[in-house]
């Protein structure tokens, strides 16, 4: 394969899914619940906290020069308006580790996880948030800026929508369960595949009458909004003025940074009868963003599978189609084509900042690379501005409500020891990178 010199080969983390010990954050405070959707907690994770210096030399050393990774807000600021001095100073080291090896560090801002502060507030559905997460991004960048080139803002910016529409169909399976309980599961399980995300829809039907009082001891209210709560109209329309409030911050500080955010994005198809489901399907996940970002200096693409319509709306996956651990459909093309159809109505840079399997069988994600990156290269040969791929994941990591099950790693994490052992896949990807 050939790319461009400058090229970005890189693999992505999300801080909570590796660092460990986020003990400030929403996700952690579900996690402790008596009646969690988690399957485990995140514990001490990869304690990536700890060792990204070694963490950063593997990916270096195969041949990669990029990292996304996130700046974990639960840290930076763990009470409202109170900024703590050494987590910004660990990133900074972090950052000077990537340089010090010749990798790039592409910077998330917000990956998921939030203080749980901001929950209290109303999370993702509050006003107040917009300006709560300016101030953030404003003093990440006065603090590091200098450093980084890259800042993507919020990441999946879509999701809270794909969660709302999966949440709606899985309370309508929970209904029918008494008459159906057999069938339901089985249902249950492909609707989980329909979101790039790890959930636990099951867990969290059943632990419904205990949430309530939980979260409302916890975060003052029975369904607190964090960045995975199924999302309002208004409350995407918050997300997306949260990221430009969050971008004029960075760019009056720092007007060089390209800014940037990340959608969650699938190779929708439409069989014969499907067209007016798949067009309203990309428009939800898509379209609709376009006048909040079309400004921006680069979109984050992130892809993992392909998603059918029919007449009826989403199809199941094809009969005996091979399927991930996370119950998506094995369909590498489908990066490619997501990527040219950004690219009709998107026409700034584009970076993969997702792209990748979870399988226990690293040779299906040596063949997921090559394949996902020949249609790369197709795009750019045929003058698309993709500027970088980062695989995730860097490492077997805490993949949410699925814990640690869920293996996306280019690195194995033994669970005991926490040893690191590079898979062959990571050595794929390293000789594209290198030619």
């Amino acid at each position: 394969m050939s790319f461009p010199k400058g090229f970005f080969f890189g693999a992505a983390t999300a801080a909570h899914q590796v660092e460990g010990n986020n003990i400030h954050s929403d996700y952690w405070a579900q996690e402790q619940l008596p009646h969690t959707s988690f399957t485990e907690p995140s514990g001490i994770a990869c304690d990536h906290y700890n060792r990204y210096e070694e963490d950063i030399k593997l990916l270096a050393s195969a041949g990669l020069n990029a990292y996304r990774f996130s700046v974990e807000w639960a840290r930076i600021e763990p009470e409202e308006g109170q900024f703590d001095e050494n987590e910004i100073e660990h990133y900074r080291r972090v950052i000077e580790c990537c340089r010090a090896n010749n990798v790039e560090p592409i910077v998330t801002l917000m990956h998921f996880t939030s203080p749980v502060w901001l929950i209290k507030k109303g999370g993702w559905e509050a006003e107040s948030t917009v300006s709560d997460f300016a101030r953030y991004a404003s003093y990440v960048t006065e603090k590091l800026g200098g450093d980084i080139r890259y800042i993507c803002t919020i990441n999946e910016a879509n999701m809270g929508l794909q969660l709302a529409a999966i949440s709606k169909r899985y309370e309508l399976m929970a209904r029918q369960a008494a008459a159906a309980a057999s069938a339901a599961e089985s249902s249950g399980k492909s609707e989980e595949g329909k979101v790039q995300v790890g959930m636990n829809f099951e867990k969290m039907m059943e632990n419904m009458k205990f949430a309530a009082m939980e979260n409302a001891q916890v975060f003052g209210t029975p369904k607190p909004q964090t960045f995975v709560s199924s999302r309002t109209p208004a409350g995407d329309e918050l997300v997306m003025r949260a990221h430009v409030a969050a971008k004029e911050a960075i760019k009056a500080l720092r007007p060089e940074i390209k800014v940037g955010i990340t959608l969650s994005l699938h190779d929708i198809q439409s069989v014969p009868g499907g067209e007016k489901a798949a067009a309203d399907a990309w428009d939800e996940e898509f379209i609709h963003y376009l006048p909040w970002i079309k400004d921006d200096d680069f979109l984050g693409v992130q892809n993992y599978t392909r998603s059918q319509y029919g007449p009826e709306g989403q199809l199941p996956s094809p009969a005996g189609a091979e399927l991930t651990q996370m119950d998506y459909e094995f369909y590498p093309e489908a990066l490619e084509h997501v990527i040219r159809k950004v690219h009709e109505q998107f026409r700034n840079d584009l970076i993969v900042t997702e792209n990748g399997i979870a399988t226990a069988d690293d040779s299906r994600r040596c063949e997921f690379i090559r394949r996902a990156l020949a249609g790369v290269e197709n795009c750019i040969a045929d003058g698309l501005p993709v500027k970088g791929y980062c695989h995730w994941s860097l490492m077997d990591n805490f993949e949410w409500q699925k814990g640690f099950s869920m293996t996306f790693g280019l690195i194995a994490v033994d669970r005991k020891t926490l040893e690191r052992t590079p898979k062959e896949s990571l050595a794929v990807l390293g000789s594209i990178a290198k030619g």
